[in-house]
């Protein structure tokens, strides 16, 4: 970590720029060098691959998880993005040593997330999740530390893809991290605890909800290429997003994992479009439900919508032999006995925001020099889980977890430019091609 860098801080970019207001000349305005800072021992140095909205958000986090963390590197296939991100950076860490960028080492394009990973001692991967497995298997395969967000892959030669470059940071100890955040939530850790302990018994059903009134849609833009336009409203397509039940929902369904103690072991159900069907809302479907049923019996039924003036519901829900647990991400956890008492009660309105707690844990272990943090099988087996889900309600069958995985399945291809082909295309009417349940052989 005592490599020299080039660098810009907060008090020299503001020097070098307190007359640009607009984010689209910030890159352009950057020098191309500045003054030099050595680094320190101790120093970790960080890439940001994927510089959207949550990428924003999780370097946020890490920054401020240990005083020695710095960035200097970030990577985005879209330039506007990169420039968006660090405006925000620099106007959030006022007279910080944090930002340490230039000109020089942001980078956009498909192949950017390279020469940014081979910067850093940590990458945050946040990237559509398309791209997951991709950037997490070149790098762990440079020895680097990861924090990845979730879902891990869209399709299931990206599980293996991750699963296999899990057991290679195995071997090399290096520390991962994957934001399924609910598990760094002293609620769930609470809660989870208590079902250890036998608190409600046998876990014999449950129900996992996500219904919301779905998120954002970016109409095309004049010029756009088709590649570029899937990739700006990525939400809605799924060899970039996964569909909502994977995408959004996986933490619902991770957490019946976690409780359960196991994966799925089979699915069935039903989804389709209602309301969000117009051209802007690509292929994924509106309406998800799963009942996926696992190894000891349990059947946990799964529910998750993207439709507005509907009820919305984000939580878990789940019986024992002996009682009853409700979770959500409000830092609330309750568990109630067969007739119907309270027998624990979290109400963590002052507990750590999670998903900085899971930055901290992190980059704690990181500066120890410890190997402790593991989360690759985890996030896999969840975002598996979650496309077989997916795998069923596209089908209308009921498909085994062995068969899923034993699935040709591909959905991400290789991709160098935006003039490169979009996976899937438009008819001449700009729809796309959708599921159709009983008879799209599609999953």
């Amino acid at each position: 970590m005592k490599n020299e860098i080039k660098t810009i801080n907060r008090r020299g970019f503001l020097e070098h720029s307190a007359k640009i207001t607009a984010a689209g000349f910030l890159m352009s305005r950057l020098p191309a060098e500045s003054k030099k800072l050595i680094s320190f021992e101790g120093e970790i140095k960080v890439a940001l691959i994927g510089c959207g909205g949550r990428g924003t958000g999780a370097i946020s986090q890490a920054l401020e998880a240990d005083p020695d963390v710095r960035l200097v590197a970030m990577a985005d296939a879209f330039g506007d993005q990169a420039e968006e991100c660090l405006k925000t950076l620099i106007e959030k860490f006022v007279d910080s040593e944090k930002i340490n960028v230039n000109r020089e080492t942001i980078f956009t394009g498909f192949d950017a997330y390279k020469q940014a990973i081979d910067m850093a001692d940590v990458v945050i991967l946040t990237t559509p999740p398309a791209f997951r497995p991709l950037h997490f298997e070149y790098a762990i395969s440079q020895g680097k530390h990861v924090f990845m967000e979730k879902p891990v892959a869209t399709d299931v030669a990206g599980i293996r893809t991750v699963l296999a470059a899990g057991k290679e940071a195995r071997r090399k100890k290096l520390n991962v991290v994957v934001g399924l955040q609910r598990h760094y939530q002293r609620s769930y850790q609470s809660i989870k605890n208590k079902i250890d302990r036998g608190k409600i018994g046998e876990i014999i059903s449950g129900q996992v909800y996500w219904n919301s009134g779905g998120v954002w849609v970016r109409p095309r833009e004049t010029g756009q290429t088709e590649l570029e336009y899937q990739m700006r409203n990525w939400y809605y397509f799924n060899w970039l997003c996964g569909d909502h039940i994977v995408e959004q929902h996986i933490h619902n369904i991770d957490v019946a994992n976690w409780f359960i103690g196991s994966t799925p072991v089979s699915a069935q159900g039903m989804g389709g479009r209602e309301v969000r069907k117009g051209k802007d809302h690509g292929q994924i479907f509106d309406h998800h439900f799963v009942e996926f049923t696992y190894k000891n019996g349990q059947v946990v039924a799964s529910q998750c919508r993207h439709q507005k003036g509907c009820m919305n519901r984000v939580e878990e829900v789940f019986q024992g032999t002996r009682g009853n647990v409700t979770t959500n991400s409000s830092h609330f956890g309750l568990i109630k006995n067969k007739r119907g008492k309270v027998v624990f009660n979290h109400e963590g309105e002052n507990d750590i925001n999670p998903y900085q707690q899971e930055h901290n844990e992190l980059f704690s272990a990181i500066k120890a020099g410890d190997y402790r943090m593991d989360d690759t099988n985890r996030g896999a087996e969840a975002t598996m889980s979650a496309i077989l889900g997916r795998m069923a309600t596209y089908s209308g069958e009921k498909i085994t977890w062995d068969e899923a995985m034993d699935f040709d399945h591909k959905l991400v291809p290789e991709l160098h430019s935006f003039n490169d082909n979009a996976p899937v295309q438009p008819d001449k009417e700009g729809n796309y091609p959708i599921p159709v349940p009983g008879v799209s052989t599609y999953r």
